[in-house]
């Protein structure tokens, strides 16, 4: 199976939870409203618990699909993504994993000053993709250290930035996003 086929079909349940996270988010945000001790926000209005719940469910809810679909057809050469137990604490540590990973992003930039919708280049396009790694490496290390091979991280950290470009760009012209980044 091509190596670009299998990094895009291990990292789809964490590509999906940011996207569902703009459009299902919004109410509550998840720092309360709060301030931390330098004046800004903890993370803003744009980190909410309906869309980082909606995100966790709609990466996990995939996750199941695609591990149904990689086991219903082997002959496709696609890997699942665990079993029983395992199969759980992988979804979730990419799904929660990535929205953590945009969370943990949010803070630092408010901490630099950079409002809702500011673009950091290369953060904003990789920190889902760090909390989705750590968290799965965390939860579930042997399946990660045999699926997540140098090959496969590398050839996800070329083409996430694209593929968040081109999404975000989608986003935008859909009236889904505020901005094209």
């Amino acid at each position: 199976m091509n190596s670009l086929i299998i990094a895009i079909w291990l990292m789809l349940p964490a590509y999906l939870p940011n996207n569902f996270a703009v459009l299902f988010g919004g109410g509550r945000p998840l720092d309360l409203g709060r301030s931390f001790p330098d004046g800004r926000r903890i993370l803003g209005d744009g980190k909410t618990f309906r869309g980082t719940i909606m995100g966790v469910l709609a990466g996990t809810g995939l996750g199941l699909i695609l591990d149904s679909i990689a086991s219903s057809r082997p002959d496709l050469g696609l890997p699942g993504f665990g079993s029983g137990y395992e199969l759980i604490l992988v979804l979730v540590g990419l799904s929660l994993g990535a929205m953590a990973g945009d969370v943990v992003a949010s803070f630092f930039k408010r901490r630099m000053g950079m409002k809702r919708g500011e673009s950091l280049f290369l953060v904003d396009q990789l920190d889902f993709v760090v909390g989705s790694w750590a968290l799965t490496l965390l939860l579930a290390p042997q399946w990660f250290s045999e699926n997540f091979t140098s090959e496969i991280i590398f050839i996800v950290l070329i083409v996430t930035p694209l593929l968040h470009r081109a999404t975000n760009i989608i986003g935008y012209k859909i009236k889904a996003k505020k901005e094209p980044w």
